[in-house]
């Protein structure tokens, strides 16, 4: 549970720091987000997904 809750507490800097960095950037960003169709912004949660899943199988001593 404590592993958990790193990577949760890292999950959340790592989400936060372009809010902070660059909030100008972001609120642009937002808006051409909410711009974009269903369809494509599926498909691209699918591939952030996919990536993540291979990072963490091939961090974690994946074959």
């Amino acid at each position: 549970m404590k592993f958990f809750f790193c990577v949760i507490g890292m999950v959340m800097i790592v989400e936060g720091l372009p809010y902070f960095a660059f909030p100008g950037k972001m609120k642009e960003m937002v808006q051409m987000i909410t711009g974009l169709d269903d369809i494509k912004l599926r498909k691209f949660g699918f591939v952030l997904m996919f990536a993540g899943l291979c990072i963490v199988y091939f961090a974690m001593d994946g074959s």
